[in-house]
């Protein structure tokens, strides 16, 4: 355990479970209370959070809707005090080949994945301006740059989440913002295990990556505390990729 978020409210979107719940975990080793937003159960983050003696918010809140969004964050700023740090890690990934993929499937991932970015971060932003500190750590994923069939739409959201965070890391530079990306592989998680995806846990680091292993959800919380700590206080607009050297650029 360190300090180096000690006092920092951090706002955490799916955080009850996978990547995000390993994020509010290390966020709270570090000092940091925690808001979190999620559809799912939480009792048991909130549990491991307030074990740390950390304030621990819950609230079930589905973050592509407007209406639900404000609420959470007037709840947020009216118990906490605000958000310093936001992590916009909720999205989902399902497989749909383009000649089966419906608009309203189209919609529906674009209002998680790219919606929910741009709602969150509307909602705490004017916080942030007005403590002249912020940090926005929004995830997005490698399938940008890889060659991956029956992804078209959830692709464009994550090339969205990229070139959301470089415009938006130009707005709020002035003001002490960051925004920066961090963009993992395949994530062993509980519902990546659920899905087809899970075939590929073992062929994607022996063909693709540098590191062979799977990539489980810890391996993202030092690139999370990195971004969100005054050691990256001078690195706005970039995307960490945190892949095991699947990707190079």
């Amino acid at each position: 355990m360190g300090n180096r978020l000690k006092g920092k409210v951090a706002v955490v979107t799916g955080g009850a479970a996978g990547i995000g719940q390993a994020i509010v975990k290390r966020f709270a080793e570090e000092g940091a209370h925690i808001a979190i937003a999620d559809i799912g159960s939480m009792e048991a983050t909130v549990t491991a959070v307030e074990a740390l003696g950390r304030r621990c918010m819950a609230i079930k809140c589905d973050t592509s809707r407007p209406q639900e969004v404000t609420a959470f964050a007037t709840k947020v700023t009216g118990e906490l005090g605000g958000c310093d740090i936001l992590v916009n890690n909720v999205g989902i990934y399902p497989l749909t080949p383009f000649d089966e993929l419906k608009f309203e499937d189209w919609k529906r991932i674009f209002e998680i994945n790219v919606d929910s970015q741009f709602l969150m971060s509307k909602a705490f932003v004017p916080g942030m301006k007005q403590r002249g500190w912020g940090r926005i750590i929004s995830l997005t994923s490698t399938v940008f740059w890889l060659k991956i069939e029956a992804y078209t739409h959830y692709i464009s959201t994550k090339a969205a989440n990229i070139g959301f965070t470089r415009a938006l890391a130009t707005e709020l530079g002035p003001f002490g913002i960051t925004v920066n990306a961090i963009a993992p592989s395949l994530v062993r998680t509980a519902t990546s295990e659920a899905s087809p995806l899970a075939s590929m846990f073992d062929a994607l680091p022996e063909t693709l990556q540098a590191i062979k292993r799977t990539q489980v959800p810890d391996d993202l919380t030092g690139a999370a505390l990195f971004l969100a700590s005054d050691d990256a206080a001078f690195m706005t607009g970039q995307t960490l990729v945190v892949d095991g050297g699947m990707v190079r650029h």
